[in-house]
């Protein structure tokens, strides 16, 4: 068997050694005679394995003991519309920062339930910078920002502090990359695609003076306070993904914790900035000050080249570099998982593209 260095966006790279204790326990969950996908979500062994995956999620991020943990479906896109129907509730209007794609995706979603005031925008230079010297909107129901742009390659270094306005942030594409103190936010989500685990599994951390104060006629799925008060088990969850997010943060902690891995992170990222800052045939538009060390964005001058460079990466086993349709070019997605040995060998063979091209 040959692995391959993924560079996908999401569904991403997951680390070997979960890959291989879940392949181990796929057919007999400790002594069950049964696979985790075939366990009841009331048993005992998946109460377990739920508890332990919030538990383990609470150590790495410092949760403290007045936000609540939620292990809930529909992706990051569902929550586009769970934040507006559970946090809209005072004066019906809330603000966004517009720094992309998904960020548009979240201020048309809210759009449906109430006012959104788009308080900054990046969108006057394609998306390229985060935007600095906003305001929250007095009596705003909530602040929300997409903290890490997977298309575009930006991030927030900072956090705007927001003693009057909960600040909520989708954090699909960083979670866990970074250290953030939790309680500078009303809520965060993340779709478990790219840091977290395989597809299907969305965490949600919200503070619990926020839940149960949503506006009648919310569905009772789209309710925080019924998945709080369940523990995520209102319906069957996605027992499987939980089970595989578990072994992920179990795997994170024994690298060292989100310290460790940031600090990895950040000498990933250096690789191939360096390349790109140093190279007179690929270019990057990120402002420098603003770069995501978690998706890369980069071209070439023509889309010729651009084509050429992504099948001979392929063939040299550096899979899935092809930019979002939007955008085009390149990119390479970094998360958690990728080992520095990956990153090196996309520098490496990026110096070598520009030298057999010049």
């Amino acid at each position: 068997m040959t692995r391959i260095y993924n560079f996908s966006p999401g569904p991403s790279m997951l680390p070997e050694a979960v890959l291989r204790k879940a392949a181990a326990e796929m057919l007999d969950y400790h002594g069950t005679g049964m696979s985790v996908m075939e366990l009841s979500y009331r048993s005992k062994e998946f109460l377990q394995i739920i508890e332990r995956t919030e538990a383990t999620l609470r150590r790495l991020m410092g949760i403290p003991d007045n936000y609540s943990v939620l292990f809930l479906q529909g992706g990051a896109s569902t929550q586009f519309a769970m934040v507006p129907m559970n946090l809209m509730r005072t004066t019906a209007q809330a603000d966004y920062i517009n720094t992309g794609n998904w960020s548009e995706r979240a201020i048309a979603e809210a759009s449906l339930f109430g006012e959104v005031t788009v308080i900054a925008s990046s969108e006057d230079r394609n998306y390229t910078y985060i935007p600095r010297d906003y305001y929250s909107s007095p009596g705003a129901d909530y602040l929300h920002i997409t903290s890490n742009n997977t298309l575009e390659g930006t991030r927030f270094n900072e956090f705007l502090d927001t003693p009057d306005v909960p600040l909520v942030a989708d954090m699909s594409s960083e979670v866990l990359s970074r250290e953030i103190d939790v309680t500078r936010f009303g809520l965060i989500y993340a779709g478990a695609q790219k840091n977290i685990g395989p597809a299907g599994l969305t965490v949600v951390i919200v503070r619990t003076d926020l839940v149960g104060k949503h506006a009648s006629g919310v569905p009772t799925m789209m309710r925080y306070d019924v998945h709080c008060d369940s523990k995520s088990l209102y319906n069957t969850p996605s027992c499987y993904a939980v089970y595989l997010a578990g072994l992920v943060f179990e795997w994170l902690e024994q690298q060292g914790g989100v310290p460790t891995i940031a600090a990895l992170n950040e000498s990933k990222a250096q690789v191939l900035y360096d390349v790109l800052d140093e190279s007179q045939l690929f270019s990057t538009a990120v402002n420098p000050a603003d770069r995501s060390i978690m998706n890369v964005p980069f071209t070439t001058p023509s889309d010729t080249l651009n084509e050429k460079f992504i099948a001979e990466a392929a063939a040299a086993g550096l899979s899935t570099l092809r930019g979002h349709r939007l955008v085009g070019g390149m990119r390479a997605s970094i998360y958690n998982a990728m080992p520095l040995a990956g990153v090196q060998k996309l520098a490496d063979f990026m110096r070598q593209f520009e030298r057999d091209n010049a």
